[in-house]
């Protein structure tokens, strides 16, 4: 078998319940609903944190994030525009793998892992990069923090600041298509994150028209466009069935204007269900079963060994990777995934654990059978003392493993986050450049 193309598709706050292969009935997605149809769904799908400068540290190095300093960034639970802090350079990331296994790499849309020189994605892996830095509402915006302007990077260039949100989506789009039709030839990765659906909601004209939930949904709408003219461009080309593409969430939905978690427990920023627990959908016709069920846990963090697998490359000996390779279940649903302890973090302190059926909220001293009640509703820890203490002791282990700051433990098996001397920000507010929107005239955070 030809080494596969891989195409990762990743939302930003996209939840649980706002597809339609997912119950939704508030958005109209049918291209991931196809893929879903086609392909393979997961019904139990975690991202390593509920916020998204962590969620995606994990799902390009393949470790939790408190394994590469990336739980919190001096205090912050994001990395903030000018910040001194990103991705250790010495980390090998998902992109540098398949680069080293003859892939051409692109990453297009927000990255989120630092936007010093040092930190950006040509200096992990990515031969080409086109999109924002980090999050949509860190830009001028009205009644918000006082940031610089916003920048549109190529590369390592800034190429546009303050650019219409609007047209974003479409651009990201465009140059996607490009990508892969410039790459047919060769076995290609294309990392494509997308800014919506973050607020502030910008989506275009026609999507607003055509739904009924509001701009969330039209920027739902939007996302679900785009992949279907990935999809479609993979056909028209025959590549079809060399490519793998994958649709996800960087974490759950804040759970207001429009979005929804359903029947999860929690939003965003939260350590419930609600917060890591995200839509994943895998296609790659041909290879992977249609209509396909997962229902076993499987992480972000698995993306790095199942992807070095199908390159047939090595994943690096000298550290330690947080992830499996599930790359056999995705050929066939019925190889189950092994159950495996995961973590709950909210910034560097450990909230819970879960393994198999059950999860333990060390802070609440709560118990939940996840596969008898998704919602976390019912308390069963009194009568089950016997899984608490098993929950416990693998806390324990964690907690020599990768640290809790909640107990002062340091963790054996850190990795330090990368750090630059004398950092600044990317753009500067110039009262006399002609900016196409000086100040975003909604004022949504978060």
């Amino acid at each position: 078998m030809r080494k596969p193309n891989i195409i990762l598709i990743n939302c930003d706050d996209l939840g649980y319940g706002d597809l339609g292969c997912y119950g939704s009935t508030m958005n109209k997605t049918p291209a991931v609903d196809r893929m879903a149809a086609e392909g393979l769904r997961f019904t139990d799908f975690y991202m390593a944190s509920p916020v998204c400068s962590p969620s995606r540290g994990a799902m390009m190095t393949g470790c939790y994030p408190t394994r590469i300093d990336f739980g919190s960034f001096d205090g912050m639970v994001v990395l903030f525009p000018g910040q001194g802090i990103g991705l250790n350079p010495s980390e090998i990331t998902i992109a540098r793998l398949l680069k080293d296994a003859g892939y051409a790499t692109m990453h297009i849309g927000k990255w989120h892992c630092g936007d010093q020189e040092a930190f950006m994605p040509t200096r992990h892996g990515f031969d080409e990069y086109y999109g924002l830095p980090y999050s949509n509402d860190m830009g001028r915006q009205a009644n918000s923090f006082n940031f610089p302007p916003l920048p549109l990077i190529e590369n390592n260039e800034v190429i546009e600041q303050q650019p219409d949100q609007a047209s974003l989506t479409e651009r990201y789009c465009e140059r996607s298509v490009r990508f892969i039709r410039d790459h047919r030839s060769e076995p290609f990765f294309l990392y494509l994150a997308h800014m919506h659906v973050h607020v502030p909601h910008y989506p275009p004209e026609r999507f607003r028209k055509q739904n009924y939930n509001g701009d969330y949904g039209a920027a739902v709408e939007c996302v679900d466009w785009c992949t279907d003219v990935i999809l479609h461009e993979l056909k028209s080309l025959g590549i079809e069935n060399d490519t793998l593409v994958i649709f996800t969430s960087d974490n759950g939905s804040r759970g207001d204007r429009g979005g929804s978690n359903r029947p999860l427990r929690g939003n965003k920023a939260t350590t419930y269900e609600g917060g890591m627990r995200v839509p994943c959908v895998m296609y790659w016709p041909g290879h992977i079963p249609a209509g396909s069920v997962v229902t076993d846990m499987a992480w972000s963090m698995d993306f790095y060994k199942s992807f070095a697998a199908l390159a047939g490359v090595d994943v690096p000996n000298d550290r330690i990777i947080d992830g499996g390779d599930i790359s056999q279940t995705m050929f066939n649903p019925d190889v189950r995934i092994q159950d495996r302890p995961f973590f709950y973090y909210w910034m560097n302190d450990l909230h819970a654990v879960r393994f198999g059926d059950y999860k333990y909220n060390c802070i609440e001293k709560t118990l939940y059978n996840l596969r008898a009640d998704v919602g976390e509703t019912k308390n069963i820890a009194g009568e089950n003392q016997n899984i608490v203490n098993r929950m416990e002791g693998l806390l324990e282990k964690c907690r020599a493993d990768m640290g809790d700051a909640l107990t002062g433990a340091a963790g054996a098996n850190v990795r330090p986050a990368g750090r630059v001397d004398n950092p600044k920000p990317l753009t500067e507010y110039d009262p006399n450049h002609p900016y196409y929107m000086a100040i975003y005239d909604k004022p949504d955070m978060g």
